[in-house]
């Protein structure tokens, strides 16, 4: 008798990838994003004062965001893939120790992590604070990652790993020329969509003096008074980069398909 395979439902923290597949999905991007373009060209038109002020006053807090974000993902991604490693391994220490710090990292909320990053850092050495949030971030989401490259490396077949080695390679090379190449084609759009996710968790260093979008959005804000304007714009701006970057992710999973 064939056994019933319980179905799974994937849910990230990331946004909802518009695939041309989901046509509901795909329509309520277009409406999303090409509205909250709309929107901010209606506002800065019809009352550029306050909001064309704000929109010029941001700017170089949204280069800030995106250099927590890509300095973070790209971290996260060597201490991911580290961690994976680690999770598959059949050394007992190795093992346990990667599983313990994902449990450990994934128990404690994000906010908390920035905080005590950022404090415990800078009891040791002095460093920036944008490195701070950096790491700090890395650290987080580098548990995530783990478990991406875990999944991504037990879906391959294991007839490859023993045909690379019934060629004669190790079980290192194996894993190095046979199973990573493929793995990373499996756990590109997971790591799209941490990708999306830390891009709106970045926000959160806001809170330890980097000047990202929302912490220019509340210097602004603080010297105005203009608080719903602002964050009318923050809020549209981050949406906009959202709905950007999960398009293209959306086109990267079409194009990695169409390959299989």
């Amino acid at each position: 008798m064939n056994e019933l395979k319980t179905p799974s439902i994937d849910v990230g923290d990331g946004a909802a990838i518009p695939l041309k597949s989901d046509a509901g999905l795909f329509t309520a991007w277009r409406i999303a994003f090409f509205g909250a373009i709309a929107v901010s060209l209606y506002l800065v038109l019809t009352k550029p004062d306050p909001y064309l002020a704000i929109f010029k006053f941001v700017p170089d807090g949204i280069l800030v965001t995106f250099k927590v974000t890509i300095g973070s993902i790209l971290l996260a991604i060597v201490i991911g893939l580290i961690t994976g490693l680690g999770r598959i391994s059949t050394n007992r220490f190795i093992n346990g120790a990667a599983s313990l710090y994902v449990e450990v990292i994934r128990g404690i909320p994000l906010l908390v992590q920035i905080f005590y990053i950022y404090y415990a850092l800078g009891r040791i050495v002095k460093i920036p604070d944008i490195l701070s949030a950096i790491i700090a971030m890395a650290v987080c989401y580098g548990a995530y990652m783990g478990e991406v490259f875990r999944g991504g490396i037990q879906s391959i077949p294991k007839g490859q790993m023993e045909a690379a080695l019934s060629l004669g390679m190790s079980r290192s090379q194996a894993m190095r020329q046979v199973i990573l190449p493929q793995a990373f084609k499996v756990v590109l759009p997971p790591i799209g969509n941490e990708f999306i996710a830390l891009l709106k968790d970045s926000s959160l260093v806001s809170i330890i003096a980097v000047a990202d979008l929302l912490r220019r959005g509340r210097e602004y804000a603080s010297e105005t008074f203009s608080y719903f304007e602002t964050y009318t714009v923050i809020g549209l701006i981050y949406l906009i980069l959202t709905l950007f970057f999960s398009k293209l992710i959306s086109k990267m999973e079409e194009r990695l398909n169409e390959g299989r």
